[in-house]
């Protein structure tokens, strides 16, 4: 017991934060028994750092994951909808009223998607794991808003020609698809 003890009496000395030191006797055992093990208390490696987020980033992580499930929904029944107008229907009928509350759900949709998305960006910003997956997701979700804004643009003069009909459906598909991917990534890549 003696060596053991002036062992760790000297690493301690000259290095005290490299080493711990644990010492156990068994029970009923004397003293002169007791074992002491002395260890490195570093290997080396960086200690991972603590991250921390706010007590709201769940909350706000169910609400966004709430909306991307209501999302595809939302685009087929925009899809139809805006289809039969393209092909005839009446702008003044409950299938153009239809479709402009569709949209309007869509944008109250990305709204708060995009709120709630940045702001656990934000949160998350120092962690490292599945930050690339993170960053992927936001950037074809914020290319897609732009897109739906412009979509919402040129919504006026689709009404005046089929041309403008025609690319007010390709903008907005291509917004479509920009999110579909950005979600689809969320749902299937996990790190």
């Amino acid at each position: 017991m003696i060596g053991n003890l002036a062992l760790l009496a000297a690493l301690s000395w000259f290095a005290p934060d490299t080493v711990t030191a644990a010492c156990s006797r068994p029970h009923g055992l004397a003293d002169s028994l007791m074992t002491c093990v002395v260890q490195p208390s570093d290997t080396g490696k960086r200690r991972p750092r603590a991250i921390e987020y706010s007590d709201w980033y769940a909350r706000r992580l169910e609400i966004h994951r709430i909306g991307s499930y209501t999302m595809l929904p939302l685009f087929a029944a925009e899809y139809v909808l805006g289809n039969q107008l393209l092909h005839g229907a009446d702008r003044h009928s409950a299938t153009g009223s239809a479709h402009a509350l569709v949209a309007g759900g869509i944008g109250v949709l990305f709204v708060v998607n995009t709120g709630t998305g940045l702001w656990n960006l934000w949160d998350s910003r120092q962690d490292p794991a599945g930050r690339t997956r993170r960053l992927l997701h936001s950037g074809l979700m914020l290319a897609s808003d732009a897109g739906f804004l412009w979509t919402g643009a040129i919504a006026g003069q689709a009404k005046r020609s089929n041309d403008a009909a025609r690319r007010h459906r390709n903008v907005a598909l291509g917004s479509i698809g920009l999110s579909t991917i950005g979600t689809v990534i969320m749902w299937f890549w996990k790190d």
